[in-house]
């Protein structure tokens, strides 16, 4: 199937038994949802996928959204003393 944009899309099916669908399905939220959200998280934190295909494969409007989302599953980004002293250098230099 082919998006909007022209990119190639691909349809995947998961077949679930139904009493433990039905089961799953009672903790709310859409399943379909559910479960694109938790293969686009493991991508994302096995280093398969970036920050920006992460937003743009779970349909997010901005970077807020998905940070929300991150914070919300616990996923930390990567922050070394390195970026701190970068950070840290960026604001001597504007004089805070």
């Amino acid at each position: 199937m082919t998006g909007f944009w022209g990119w190639r899309r691909l349809e995947l099916t998961v077949q679930i038994p139904d009493d433990l669908a039905g089961r799953m399905s009672e903790s709310g939220g859409d399943l379909s949802r559910r479960a694109l959200e938790a293969l686009a998280l493991e991508e994302f934190k096995g280093g398969h996928i970036t920050k920006p295909e992460l937003r743009r494969l779970l349909g997010f409007g901005n970077r807020y959204q998905l940070d929300e989302f991150l914070k919300a599953h616990d996923v930390c980004e990567d922050y070394t003393l390195q970026d701190l002293e970068q950070e840290l250098e960026g604001l001597r230099r504007l004089g805070i």
